[in-house]
């Protein structure tokens, strides 16, 4: 005896302090107050079987009277013990009805023990030396119903512990030994195995619960997480803090803590708004955030935003979510995402679009030029040689004033001539100026989009013009089909229309890789509410290495003469300003039809 007295002496101490720390934490979870109560209840046990051990002789007061009292820590600590183990698997503990159940075993037991001196049907005689007790009939329930708590508890901490952990980790280890010492030192005493006294049963508990503090309280006092899952979280690349129903910060990774430069101490169980306000590299809004976090709470939904560190030139994608087991609220997750690399790689394709973009538009300002210099030249020599037409008839109209030979006959077919040379001219001027016109749409769609109403018999005007000169040079026809009304009419930016419809024209031409006397056919039909504009060649189809990217990125069939940009921004064009869509069908050795599909 005078060996465990002192023990349990400082085992009291340790208890004090160990309630002293836990009270004087920010952070007050579930888990910390059952803890605290199995403190408690411990501090009942080791106390009253001191004060037993140092007053019954000298005051003459039977110990068992002492163990009344210490039996009120004995009855309910494998019931907390059991409580703590299930909120610690589920991070949370729902006290349902049934749970009442749970108490009429130690609450008869101790009605049982306080009244044993009328039935002695809990100790029939009583002894602090174990192996001179005899026990009474009531007192294997209550043997059983604490080994049954304590092995329910025990496996709901390792199975927990084994699946976040493994087996053979450090936490489970703990939790283990912690739960065996009371089984096994019980078992031990109740049957006489070897002899011992009533002080080893508080001792063997306390060592238990103080194995159950370092297993779920490791890495950090009062902080729960498995040590391997730890690990994991510590090398993901993402950032996080999770966030109590308090809104505490009650957990984050070694990412988050390095992402932003942070000191652990400055993180762990502060207040996750102060915390946000203290924390300047976000320009946040503490109240929209605490709205947000608010909705999360309620939903199953994941809210989602950017953001810019205020101090350099970082970007993050931040997510929050609620976290919950069975439908039960746990906390709330916030990600940080760095999407820095990402976003300068997008700032490097936007530039890298814009030069081929503005590479596209000298190319289109290029078939322009030459679309002018063709369609204009024509016109021009057939004008000047109208020009001299005229002027071969003046000098003749000229010599003949006052010539007798003469007629009024010769007059009038003079005349005549005259007139069919200037509506010559006429019909050239007209001409030259459909083609200004079109062609001036066609540069004005370069730098600025115009949406307008137009016809289809506009834009096969348009269509004409401008690749006439190409098709020509290219030996190439192109055939016309009409199977619509002409006028019918399509809203958008006639120009950009006309510059798809182009380059699909011209992509069928270098189809057929310079062979002369081609054709390609422009289909114009009208399904439903729908007009489909198709444009067939009957070339050597697309590879199959080029349909599986086709009009997902920028690629072409033209090796190095090409950037691909063509088809992928007409697709583009025809989805963002048309609302429509471009289809493909192609076979190998027989050709491609592109069809354009416009809303009407």
């Amino acid at each position: 005896m005078s060996f465990y007295l002192p023990l349990l002496f400082i085992i009291l101490v340790a208890i004090l302090l160990l309630m002293y720390f836990i009270d004087k934490q920010k952070n007050k979870n579930q888990i910390k107050n059952i803890f605290k109560i199995i403190l408690l209840l411990l501090f009942d046990m080791c106390f009253f079987v001191f004060l037993g051990g140092v007053l019954s002789e000298p005051l003459g007061i039977p110990p068992i009277y002492f163990d009344y009292f210490s039996y009120i820590g004995s009855c309910f600590l494998p019931l907390c013990i059991y409580f703590i183990s299930v909120a610690f698997a589920n991070s949370n503990l729902v006290l349902k009805r049934w749970h009442i159940l749970l108490f009429i075993i130690p609450i008869l037991s101790l009605i049982v023990l306080w009244t044993n001196d009328y039935h002695h049907l809990f100790y029939e005689t009583y002894s602090i030396n174990l192996n001179e007790t005899v026990i009474g009939p009531y007192a294997y329930v209550y043997l059983a119903y604490t080994y049954i708590m304590l092995a329910v508890g025990l496996i709901n901490l390792l199975r927990y512990s084994i699946k976040n952990s493994g087996f053979f980790s450090k936490q489970s280890i703990l939790f283990f030994i912690g739960s065996i010492i009371p089984i096994a030192v019980n078992l031990l005493g109740t049957f006489s195995i070897i002899p011992m006294t009533i002080y080893v049963t508080p001792i063997a508990f306390a060592f238990a619960i103080f194995f159950y503090a370092m297993a779920i309280f490791k890495f950090g006092f009062l902080k729960i997480t498995p040590i391997a899952l730890q690990k994991i979280v510590d090398r993901i690349s993402d950032g996080y803090i999770v966030i109590n129903e308090e809104d505490i910060i009650i957990d984050f990774n070694k990412t988050f803590v390095d992402m932003f430069h942070l000191k652990k101490e400055a993180i762990r169980n502060q207040n996750f708004y102060d915390f946000i306000s203290k924390f300047s590299y976000f320009n946040i809004n503490t109240e929209d955030l605490k709205k947000c976090i608010q909705e999360v709470k309620s939903s199953n939904e994941t809210y989602s935003y950017d953001k810019k560190l205020t101090n350099a030139d970082k970007y993050f994608h931040i997510e929050i979510n609620a976290i919950k087991s069975d439908g039960k609220f746990l906390g709330i997750l916030i990600l940080f995402k760095d999407t820095t690399q990402h976003m300068l790689d997008l700032k490097t394709i936007q530039s890298n679009q814009n030069m081929l973009m503005e590479r596209e538009r000298l190319a289109s300002l290029g078939q322009l030029i030459g679309g002018i210099a063709h369609n204009l030249k024509t016109p021009i020599m057939s004008i000047s040689g109208a020009a001299v037409g005229l002027t071969d008839l003046i000098r003749e109209y000229d010599e003949s004033i006052g010539d007798s030979e003469v007629t009024i006959e010769d007059h009038h077919a003079i005349a005549k001539d005259m007139t069919e040379w200037v509506d010559k001219i006429k019909s050239y001027s007209e001409y030259m100026s459909d083609v200004i016109t079109a062609v001036k749409g066609q540069a004005v769609t370069l730098s600025e989009n115009e949406s307008v109403s137009f016809d289809l018999d506009e834009l096969v005007k348009r269509v004409n013009i401008l690749m006439k000169h190409e098709l020509k040079n290219a030996l190439v026809t192109l055939n016309i089909h009409m199977n619509t009304d002409p006028k019918t009419l399509l809203h958008g930016d006639i120009t950009s229309l006309v510059q798809v419809v182009n380059n699909m024209i011209s992509n069928s031409i270098q189809a057929y890789n310079g062979e002369p006397n081609q054709t390609i056919d422009f289909w114009i039909d009208q399904k439903d509410k729908y007009v489909i504009l198709s444009i067939q060649d009957y070339g050597a189809g697309l590879p199959k290495s080029v349909q599986d990217k086709l009009f997902k990125e920028m690629i072409t069939t033209k090796g190095k003469n090409g950037t691909g940009l063509g088809l992928f921004m007409s697709y583009s064009t025809i989805r963002a300003h048309f609302n429509g869509n471009i289809t493909y069908e192609t076979e190998t050795g027989k050709g491609t039809v592109f069809h354009i599909i416009l809303p009407l």
